[in-house]
């Protein structure tokens, strides 16, 4: 299923469905009619997640109690907590849940930097800030070398053998994205961790997964790394939440804790309840679209289903974005259109595409998309969050247009249409 090179697209009736699942796909609810491709940013919210949020928060209540009520909502956090690893497949370790992925990336870099051995930290020039500047940070602090992989401006993404060339018995952690937020390009983590475990058996590992997570399937038992972090907000679900996940040896290293608390506790105050119910309904939505494809009582079986279902449908909108059909041609058969890290095995990148007009400029072409109803997002050098990663490709800027799964065929032909009366101007 995952060797299917372009995709296969949901039938229409299932893809009206999962439209209908979500708030906005095609309205702003202020401004009307529009297509927003910019859900790398944030995600379309699913109506059953802010609607539970919504019920869960308003209500006074709080685990700990012994009442009926507070049962209820001890039972909603330890659903979400479980559905946490259904999404990670993790049997075990701690979860940590933040305000942010960022802070919680912060965190992990921050406890094993601080506790593990070694004279240097391995990451790759391609990282979101919250991943870069955290390992930069403590090696600076920690008087550590900090080695940075360099990118391959045709694939997109990081080599293997480029991180694994810095990683060597005295690297004390290596920090890796699974998939590029600028191209979309996702990372091998399976076997960086098994060629970065050849040297160094005992090596911390961490990944942020904030990218990839709405895109395809995560399995902590095929990639056995120490610590993983994603956001709810960029997956189907609401701001506010940031989750990571430790392995047993990593929740254990000295950090922020209550005394009374074991050794491998993480979280600090009460949790806002209502996030939990959020992950399980993110979690539901994934299963029910797994339970169109497969017959299975297995929650992550379903789960995993539903996203390679996921995949494989936005891989067949990357496929017509790019190539385009017979009557509307893709956008690389547009003239005065450039697409940038155009790798063409589209089974190793997410749905996200950098690409840029012959003779627009980039917030000059958000503006211009804007007016016809499209939004998108532009990667400029002048931005700190930019700037490393698109110098990296040794570009000036690009054009960001990530849509989500619940998107149809149509929609990418409204864009492609949209695109092509820009390249006339």
């Amino acid at each position: 299923m995952n060797n299917v090179s372009n995709g296969v697209l949901f039938s229409d009736g299932l893809s009206q469905e999962i439209k209908e699942c979500f708030y906005y796909v095609d309205n702003d609810p202020i401004l009307g009619e529009r297509l927003f491709f910019a859900n790398a940013g944030g995600s379309f919210r699913l109506k059953k997640a802010v609607d539970t949020f919504a019920r869960i928060d308003s209500i006074p209540d709080y685990p700990g109690l012994i009442h009926e009520r507070a049962r209820y909502l001890e039972k909603v956090q330890e659903d979400g907590l479980n559905d946490i690893r259904i999404i990670l497949n993790a049997k075990a370790g701690s979860i940590l849940t933040t305000l942010t992925a960022s802070q919680a990336m912060f965190d992990m870099v921050r406890a094993i930097a601080e506790n593990v051995s070694g004279t240097n930290m391995v990451t790759s020039i391609l990282e979101h800030p919250s991943a870069y500047d955290s390992m930069e940070y403590y090696a600076e602090k920690l008087k550590k070398e900090f080695r940075v992989a360099k990118s391959n401006p045709v694939t997109g993404g990081v080599d293997v053998d480029e991180l694994i060339k810095l990683v060597d018995k005295d690297t004390c952690l290596l920090s890796v994205m699974y998939a590029s937020n600028i191209s979309g390009a996702i990372f091998d983590i399976e076997t960086i961790v098994k060629k970065a475990r050849a040297i160094k058996p005992d090596l911390y590992i961490i990944v942020d997964a904030v990218q990839h997570t709405p895109h395809s399937v995560i399995d902590l038992q095929k990639i056995p790394v120490d610590g993983i972090n994603f956001a709810p907000y960029k997956f189907f679900g609401c701001r506010g939440l940031g989750i990571a996940w430790l392995s047993e040896r990593a929740a254990v290293l000295p950090h922020h804790k209550m005394t009374a608390k074991g050794a491998n506790v993480w979280d600090l105050g009460s949790p806002a309840i209502s996030q939990f119910a959020v992950v399980t309904e993110i979690v539901n939505y994934v299963c029910w679209i797994g339970g169109k494809f497969i017959n299975s009582n297995d929650r992550r079986e379903l789960f995993a289903y539903g996203m390679e279902r996921i995949a494989l449908h936005e891989r067949a909108l990357m496929a017509r974005m790019l190539n385009g059909t017979d009557e509307i041609p893709g956008l690389r058969n547009i003239k005065g259109v450039k697409v940038f890290l155009d790798y063409e095995d589209l089974t190793k990148r997410d749905f996200i595409i950098a690409m840029g007009f012959d003779h627009l400029g980039y917030e000059q072409a958000v503006q211009e998309y804007d007016k016809k109803g499209v939004i998108v997002y532009e990667r400029l050098t002048s931005s700190p969050y930019s700037k490393r990663m698109l110098d990296s490709f040794k570009l000036d800027g690009a054009l960001r247009i990530a849509p989500l799964h619940c998107h149809s065929v149509a929609d990418i032909d409204k864009f492609l249409i949209a695109t092509m009366e820009l390249s006339r101007l």
